[in-house]
């Protein structure tokens, strides 16, 4: 994996170059992990100039490694570590101090992570620095992904799915969403995930389909629908998954016709994961059958988004998103539609955009998506 981790090193260091950075700071932690290898909350990665070694720098630890007790992987063998001697210090304010300033004239930073307190002792201690916006260029560069990254992504999603099979096997009536959410996450460490990759949500009843629910108090109740949404986090990666069901014996006649159409927005979705269609276009294929069947107004600002390091990444697939997807690129479709006081439908898969001829879209979670009755 160390050349791994230097190649991409080197293909942003190419960028920097060409936008006249001497040298660059990077601080959001995904990014400095999909730079670094595993690296401890708080470090800050520094590309330096020429052939100068690049340095992981980071706060100091109870044992002072860097890599204890994480499950992500040590630091990339190719950096120059550098723990700080204070627990008090700050890495990216120690990272401008090592520039030579007769070498290094411009600095890229991430101002979009960078606070301004920080931006102000950078200046302190180098005050003849120019400091230049890297941007968002390390997130466009981890859009794609490489093979080794989809493997982990494969397996947070076997896991998620096993977490959620479990619970479906379970008795649900009178339990409430807290709970039950609570065990999904148990469940999801059992099987070998780091944790949840997001809060979990489980909704019933009047709350079903309610994009961004958080569990309360509210017990199952025969005749509820039950929508689950969560997700694995393995090591770093991060997936998310999605479901609808039905509690009793049998569903309605209103919730057969509503999860259908939810699912035959979401197959379209899918189906449109193919290298090279533009991001809006997903949407649209998404959201189409669900405008048309008179549900437009209360429908989400978007269909999906990338997943990765964080579990929500770029592309953004939204009616106003600019771009055309690329192979390799994890990306969630979650369309769905709820009703007020009646609850509603949520359909949730993370999968990989591949071309035709290697088979389409790869469906990471694969969870059954017919309407159970629980």
């Amino acid at each position: 994996m160390s050349e791994v981790y230097a190649v991409r090193r080197g293909r942003l260091r190419d960028r920097c170059s060409a936008a006249g950075s001497d040298a660059a700071l990077v601080s959001l932690p995904a990014n400095v992990r999909y730079l670094a290898g595993g690296a401890p909350p708080g470090a800050v990665l520094l590309l330096g100039v020429a052939d100068q070694r690049d340095v992981l720098l980071c706060p100091r630890t109870p044992t002072g490694d860097p890599a204890d007790g994480r499950r992500d992987g040590r630091p990339d063998d190719g950096l120059r570590l550098s723990v700080l001697p204070t627990a008090t210090g700050d890495p990216a304010v120690a990272a401008a101090d090592l520039l030579d300033p007769a070498t290094a004239r411009t600095l890229a930073v991430e101002e979009h992570h960078l606070t301004v307190a920080r931006h102000r002792a950078i200046r302190s201690v180098a005050p003849r620095l120019l400091l230049a916006d890297l941007g968002r260029t390390v997130e466009q560069q981890r859009t794609v992904k490489d093979e080794e990254e989809i493997s982990q992504l494969r397996i947070a999603a076997e896991i998620s799915d096993q977490a959620l099979g479990e619970l479906l096997e379970s008795i649900l009536v009178g339990r409430t969403e807290r709970h039950l959410a609570l065990e999904l996450e148990r469940r999801l460490v059992d099987h070998g995930a780091d944790g949840p990759a997001f809060r979990t949500s489980v909704a019933t009843g009047p709350n079903a389909g309610r994009p961004g629910h958080s569990p309360s108090d509210r017990r199952v109740e025969e005749g509820d629908f039950l929508s689950v949404r969560l997700g694995a986090n393995y090591h770093g990666y991060r997936c998310e998954i999605g479901r609808t069901f039905v509690i009793g014996s049998s569903p309605a006649d209103w919730q057969i016709d509503l999860y259908d159409l939810v699912f035959a927005a979401q197959r379209a979705g899918r189906e449109a994961l193919t290298p090279g269609t533009a991001y809006r276009d997903v949407d649209r294929a998404a959201r189409q059958p669900l405008e048309s069947a008179g549900y437009g107004e209360g429908l989400a600002a978007r269909t999906g988004h990338g997943v990765g390091l964080e579990i929500d990444e770029d592309p953004q697939l939204a009616p106003a998103a600019m771009g055309k997807l690329d192979a390799c690129v994890p990306v969630t479709v979650e369309p769905g539609v709820h009703l007020p006081g009646r609850g509603g439908v949520r359909i949730d898969d993370t999968l990989v955009v591949r071309p035709e001829a290697d088979g389409g879209p790869e469906l990471l979670t694969i969870t059954t998506k017919e309407l159970l009755a629980l």
